[in-house]
């Protein structure tokens, strides 16, 4: 899944958050209110929504902390971030 989760068969739900999750990730300034619809067709409430933002907004928050102090990468990532094959 990490490799390539359009591929990997996840449920609709799980999709729609990986969507969202990559969208506020790379173009924030265009999430609006139809991915927030999209969401809560998938079956999310506000406090599911509230709380999958917040967590992508972290992991955001932390990775750019990390690159703009220079922090480099765990020995088991690779130079894209993923984990290394064993």
């Amino acid at each position: 899944m990490s490799a390539d989760w359009r591929s990997a068969g996840l449920p609709e739900a799980d999709v729609a958050l990986c969507e969202y999750a990559e969208k506020l990730t790379l173009k924030p300034s265009s999430v609006g209110r139809e991915d927030i619809d999209r969401l809560r067709a998938v079956g999310l409430d506000d406090e599911g929504i509230s709380s999958a933002t917040q967590v992508v907004a972290y992991f955001n928050y932390i990775n750019r902390i990390a690159d703009g102090l220079g922090v480099p990468l765990e020995d088991w990532l690779g130079e894209d971030g993923r984990p290394k094959e064993p």
